[in-house]
């Protein structure tokens, strides 16, 4: 479900520029090093990423006051729209599906999945970088 969400961004971005994207929307305006922290990726990764995003207007680019070679990225309008719509699409097909399941069977899923994000969240979540994009 999630990777045919991002066919809503109709070859807008890649993959990896939506997950930098989407951990953008989550930390808002970040120096650069702590996004490719976030991510598990290395800074000159991030900076590519980074500069397609800024040509494409999802992302723009700015400078620490009170450190000037700190690197700032942020969201822009654009990309917010486009975080948003993903979103808002996953949200929709997720409800879509489970109004197909019997009441019974959505409280037996909804329990399961309880379960399963406090397992992450316990477990699993600390070993990962970045947003865990289900």
């Amino acid at each position: 479900m999630a990777l045919h969400s991002l066919e809503v961004l109709d070859g807008e971005v890649s993959l990896p520029q939506f997950r930098l994207l989407v951990t953008l929307n989550d930390l808002g305006c970040s120096p650069s090093s702590k996004v490719a922290h976030a991510l598990g990726l290395g800074a000159s990764s991030i900076t590519r990423l980074a500069d397609r995003l800024a040509d494409s207007g999802h992302l723009a680019r700015g400078r620490d006051e009170r450190h000037r070679g700190v690197v700032t990225l942020e969201l822009t309008e654009r990309g917010h729209l486009l975080v948003d719509q993903v979103l808002a699409w996953r949200e929709r097909e997720l409800a879509r599906v489970l109004a197909m399941l019997e009441p019974e069977q959505r409280a037996a899923t909804a329990a399961g999945l309880r379960a399963f994000h406090a397992a992450v969240g316990e477990n699993y979540a600390a070993e990962l970088h970045g947003p865990v994009l289900l």
